[in-house]
């Protein structure tokens, strides 16, 4: 009787999996692996290299921690050249995030010829303008102003980087649900004055009013992190204008110190809780969601070999992306890729002996090769003590620049969850777009 039952419980058991797993959409890809359709979210750390990583890990949790980062599941060497260079723009790696092809280095969405840059998809649409069109939850969120290409190339298009009020109308016009960020001088009319704006800091010379506008179009507006984190339940459409300009002061720390100012606005919300507001609001979509983020100040701060702040912004990228970690441990179903387009700065850590970098004792202004090094309040300061390592020893510090610009880099993209397993050991830049493409709308995209 027993053994009777136990056959009908398994075959019943047997019939439920195979009914449910029919039910789960499964697209066949390469050999015999398969995909599924789901939600993506794209974290791009601005300016992030190994040794940006390298870096935060040493200061915040020791040699020997891990950060959010560390402990996603796969990786890969990221190729990120450009149509007409090796190294790539924030504008153009954007748009190639967006797209999945090759542009030219001053790309924001246009070619050469003025006209849409046509997606690996074969439409002129970017994927987050796709993902509107499927009526799919959507968000950007960026630390700096909204306009950053890393966000703005998902939502406009023009002939320049540098057409700020131009973008920002784009952005707000273009249907995303959740829109995060600073930048509030280009959506006020010049001589308006803002939550966060003078009246002679604002900046538009068309007369729009885009707070207003937005508004119109149902969404909530928010200035704080407080008003963020108290919205509703049931909102919908939200705008967040959290600063001025970016919600940091991207400056070197001497100037900073200076002025008296802070490396982040204190009232404005965190990447993460940005993210963590955003999740509750677009997961609720039936059709599922797809969000990108950036954290524009590991890119800003190092490109003015800021360390403190430099190292301060890759480690607010890294708790993004522990909130999407976390998310995804309850919504399987989601994917998180990040990958940075450009090495911001050439960061390198220089870790010798405390006899070599005494915790008492300025570091030199630069190396013997004549590289240029910061301690933990900029130039000729106390070195960086990293956390313990599992002996409980900490370790003194410097971080040496190669430059004030962005370089190649030793750039690693990373997946966790849903298809995270798809990214191959090395990934061309077109290969993101590919990756999130396939898992949003469930379509397998000839390669480029």
């Amino acid at each position: 009787m027993i053994q009777k039952i136990n056959k009908k419980f398994i075959a019943i058991v047997i019939f439920a999996l195979s009914a449910l797993l029919a039910c789960t959409p499964q697209i066949q890809v390469q050999g015999n692996a398969n995909f599924h359709q789901g939600n993506v979210i794209l974290i791009h750390p601005d300016g992030t290299s190994a040794s940006h990583w390298g870096a935060a890990r040493m200061l915040y949790l020791g040699p020997d921690g891990r950060l959010n980062w560390d402990r996603m599941s796969n990786l890969a060497v990221y190729l990120g050249h450009m149509k007409n260079q090796l190294t790539a723009t924030s504008n153009g790696g954007a748009v190639t995030h967006a797209k999945g092809v090759k542009v030219n280095a001053d790309s924001y969405g246009l070619d050469d010829k003025g006209k849409a840059v046509v997606a690996a998809s074969g439409k002129p649409q970017t994927i987050m303008e796709e993902a509107v069109a499927a009526k799919k939850g959507t968000a950007i969120i960026n630390s700096g102003i909204i306009l950053e290409p890393g966000t703005g190339a998902f939502s406009a298009k023009t002939t320049s980087r540098l057409q700020f009020a131009e973008i920002t109308k784009q952005i707000v016009e273009s249907g995303v649900d959740v829109i995060l960020g600073g930048g509030e001088v280009w959506y006020l009319p010049k001589g308006t004055v803002g939550r966060h704006a003078t009246a002679t800091q604002t900046r538009r010379e068309d007369g729009l009013n885009l707070i207003e506008l937005a508004q119109k179009k149902g969404y909530s507006v928010v200035y704080t992190r407080d008003e963020l984190l108290k919205l509703p339940g049931n909102t919908k459409k939200v705008l967040g204008i959290f600063a001025a300009d970016d919600t940091y002061n991207d400056a070197p720390e001497e100037e900073l110190k200076k002025q008296n100012l802070p490396l982040y606005v204190p009232t404005a919300p965190t990447a993460a809780e940005m993210l963590q507001a955003t999740l509750k609001i677009v997961s609720s979509n039936p059709n599922g969601f797809f969000i990108v983020l950036e954290e524009e100040g590991s890119d800003n701060f190092c490109n003015f070999n800021n360390a403190v702040g430099c190292i301060e912004a890759v480690k607010r990228a890294d708790d993004a992306v522990g909130v999407a970690m976390k998310f995804i441990e309850k919504n399987p179903n989601t994917l998180l890729v990040t990958a940075a387009d450009s090495d911001a700065g050439g960061l390198e850590v220089v870790g010798v002996t405390e006899k070599d970098f005494p915790l008492d004792k300025p570091l030199p202004a630069k190396g013997a090769n004549g590289a240029p090094w910061d301690g933990k309040d900029g130039t000729a300061t106390l070195p960086f003590v990293s956390a313990p390592d599992n002996q409980g020893k900490r370790f003194p510090f410097a971080i040496a620049w190669a430059g004030f610009g962005d370089f190649t880099g030793s750039i690693v993209a990373k997946t966790h969850g849903l298809n995270a397993d798809l990214l191959p050991n090395t990934v061309d830049n077109t290969g993101i777009y590919q990756l999130m493409y396939q898992t949003l709308f469930g379509k397998k995209l000839p390669k480029s």
